[in-house]
């Protein structure tokens, strides 16, 4: 890959990504502060992320992939996006503003599919070139958290008041903008003719690899995936909130700390796998959402905020250690028949059925502490998701056999190319 090519594909994922960072941190103190959102209501609109993934495999496999440049569709994608930003920023009430971020997260979730895609294809050494650029999308959501907080200050406590959140909507939509036409000059990437590749709606769902599922410890390592998903989802919809409320500081900027972890972990990830075997390496990622949602229940924005901040610097070993060696450990078991198909299966999964579940549980149980009006709320509400990860630790404990033939496979081939294109919505 040449230079210039490498800056434009750098650029591209800094962009992706900063237009993701740029909103959805703050989306639930945006939706209770400026919409007047009930727990439920925000619930639901986080849940459009879910719908997005789950409906974005059918255009990328039925569409994209079949008939149109993978960077064109990125690019209208990008566009529409842009449109629907605004429309989000411009919203008043909670009804107006639902159909515009369904839309938008329609649009948006299969360009995660996309940037990969546009990537991968122009490179000759996925496995040493693809970390150089995703890394730059890394980089673009920390940007997007600390411009929040340390150079507009939208988050502060005055910047809530004066109802300055909805800025985030109009930068997000400015570089959504940017970035839809900067897609048209990307290096051009046609649909793949390929008389093997099928693109039937079981294959793009991996409905295909359901019959691993007769394989009693992926069967546990699935379930434990969708039930994990729960307590991830207390996080993204709760944690700017809960900062905010008690008067952290900068919550944004310092919510960046966790993608900072994640990448730095992520280097750390296969020295636990070989030393440890899977079962271990996603035993402590479990106990890490336990360990992290109990600092957030007993810390606070005074002596105790050191608490806050390891609690956020645990996301990298919350996330690397459970969802990437989950998929690297896909890879393994499935072998190269279902392997596509498989990763598809545990991502509709987790970013589908388990993140919409864990978005509604994190609505009911909020709404119902609210309604009750506990003296401690922010104590009760992370109380759950952290007796919620250590009960799936629990079972996935008691029923989960290490499987050394597959951690053999898995450590012989490190996480890279392969497992990145399967990667539907890989979350910073």
């Amino acid at each position: 890959m040449n230079s210039l090519t490498r800056i434009k594909l750098s650029f591209m994922m800094f962009l992706e990504f900063f237009i993701w960072g740029a909103w959805f941190v703050t989306l639930g103190t945006f939706l209770f502060n400026n919409l007047n959102a009930t727990e439920l209501e925000t619930a639901s609109v986080f849940s459009t992320q879910s719908f997005g993934a789950i409906i974005a495999p059918f255009i990328i496999g039925l569409i994209a992939d079949k008939y149109f440049n993978a960077e064109r569709i990125l690019g209208v994608l990008h566009l529409i996006g842009a449109l629907l930003m605004y429309q989000m920023y411009n919203a008043t009430n909670v009804g107006d503003f639902y159909p515009y971020v369904l839309a938008y997260m329609i649009a948006y979730m299969p360009t995660l599919a996309l940037v990969n895609s546009v990537s991968f294809r122009q490179m000759q050494n996925p496995e040493k070139e693809f970390s150089v650029i995703r890394v730059w999308g890394t980089i673009g959501w920390i940007v997007a958290g600390l411009s929040i907080s340390y150079i507009f200050h939208w988050d502060s406590a005055d910047g809530i008041g004066e109802g300055l959140l909805r800025n985030t909507f109009m930068m997000a939509g400015i570089a959504s903008l940017v970035l839809g036409v900067y897609s048209f000059m990307l290096p051009k990437t046609p649909p793949v003719k390929s008389q093997d590749k099928s693109n039937s709606i079981s294959e793009i769902l991996g409905l295909d690899a359901i019959k691993l599922l007769q394989n009693r410890n992926f069967l546990i390592f699935f379930i434990a995936s969708i039930l994990i998903c729960i307590p991830l989802a207390f996080y993204y919809q709760n944690a700017n909130p809960f900062l905010s409320d008690i008067g952290l500081e900068n919550p944004t900027g310092k919510m960046t700390i966790g993608q900072i972890s994640e990448a730095l972990f992520l280097l750390l990830l296969p020295v636990f796998f070989t030393r440890f075997g899977f079962k271990k390496t996603i035993l402590i990622g479990m106990l890490a959402w336990t360990l992290r949602y109990v600092l957030f229940a007993y810390g606070n924005a005074g002596e105790l905020s050191f608490m806050l901040i390891i609690g956020i610097a645990l996301h990298g070993i919350c996330y690397d250690f459970f969802f990437v060696s989950g998929q690297i450990y896909t890879d393994a078991r499935a072998g190269e028949k279902y392997k596509s198909s498989a990763q598809g299966l545990v991502t509709l999964a987790t970013y589908g059925v388990g993140m919409l579940i864990g978005f509604w549980v994190a609505g009911y149980i909020s709404e119902y502490y609210r309604a009750a009006d506990v003296e401690n709320f922010w104590q009760s509400v992370w109380l759950v998701p952290a007796g919620i990860a250590a009960v799936v630790a629990l079972l996935f404990i008691i029923f989960f056999r290490d499987d050394k033939e597959v951690a053999a496979k898995a450590t012989d081939k490190p996480y890279g190319a392969e497992t990145e294109r399967q990667e539907l919505t890989s979350l910073p």
